[in-house]
């Protein structure tokens, strides 16, 4: 198979609290540096993005030297805790912000469905945003208009295709952005947390679509808390951990890593993932104000 997307020392450094360099001086520095084609000396100081540690620097990394290769076809499925970098790679690669340093190289449309709303504007129609969406992607009217009956009908809301889209549930949203993200001429789909957003129904619906598309010889990249889902859809995966690439291969070794890197709930009770894949609780309890277990109940009685 050939390489689509190919990620290259990928890093990308943030600044917490302030827009710019903080002082006049610094953004000197920096500009000064970028002149002569030198590394920006500020990024020296940065740290690995820890959520729950202070630090001593406000420069943190939420990517840090990732280096990654997408083969056409692939269903590559990305976990991680909340802030491990996961949607900062996804921006980087639907090209929303760009990497501090390294590069990425991508061959063919992308099609990004990254956060509820993005790419939509709230006084259009439904149906107008297909095709708004259908021309920033570079397709022409009467390619949209080979796919609008489809697209439609996959959103299931045919009543309100007409409605400004400012006037839609978040449900909505995501049914019909998932569905124009689907169904237009794009050779790389993104898709990010917001499909939890919809129904049971609907995401069945959506997992179903995902593998046909990589049938067709398109390649997803797919970011999901849902481990029974990434285990089902996904060719193989990988897990981020504070802005690093720590493994990259298997689905079932990467998540059996992820879950193993997850602490335990209150009084050391585990949460137990079995064989089948399906999550399973030995015990069930009620935290009270002071965030002390109540009424523990053994759920294996």
């Amino acid at each position: 198979m050939s390489t689509v997307i190919q990620i290259d020392n990928l890093s990308k450094l943030y600044r917490l609290g302030t827009i710019g360099s903080g002082t006049f001086q610094n953004d000197l520095i920096r500009w000064w540096a970028k002149i002569r084609k030198l590394d920006d000396p500020l990024q020296k100081v940065g740290e690995r993005n820890i959520q729950n540690k202070t630090g001593n620097s406000d420069l943190i990394w939420a990517l840090k030297d990732i280096n990654l290769d997408v083969c056409k076809g692939d269903i590559l499925g990305i976990i991680g805790k909340n802030g491990a970098g996961k949607s900062t790679l996804l921006k980087i690669l639907s090209r929303i912000t760009s990497p501090t340093t390294g590069s990425v190289k991508i061959k063919g449309r992308v099609a990004s469905l990254l956060e509820i709303g993005t790419g939509f504007h709230p006084d259009l129609t439904g149906r107008e945003n297909i095709y708004l969406n259908g021309a920033i992607l570079g397709m022409f009217r009467n390619e949209i208009d080979q796919r609008l009956d489809e697209i439609i009908d996959f959103s299931g809301i045919e009543r309100y295709i007409d409605t400004p889209v400012k006037r839609y549930s978040s449900g909505m949203y995501v049914r019909l952005a998932f569905a124009v993200a689907a169904h237009l001429n794009s050779d790389i789909l993104i898709v990010d947390e917001v499909l939890a957003v919809g129904d049971y129904a609907f995401q069945k619906k959506c997992l179903g679509k995902l593998d046909d598309i990589s049938t067709d010889g398109k390649t997803v990249i797919f970011v999901s808390h849902n481990i029974p889902s990434i285990q089902k859809l996904c060719t193989k995966a990988g897990l981020l951990s504070g802005g690093k690439l720590v493994q990259l291969g298997d689905t079932n070794s990467v998540i059996d890593q992820y879950l193993g890197m997850t602490k335990k709930i209150t009084n050391n009770r585990d949460i137990i993932y079995s064989q089948d894949k399906q999550i399973e609780f030995q015990f069930l309890g009620i935290l009270n104000k002071d965030d002390k277990l109540t009424d523990l109940i053994n759920t294996g009685e």
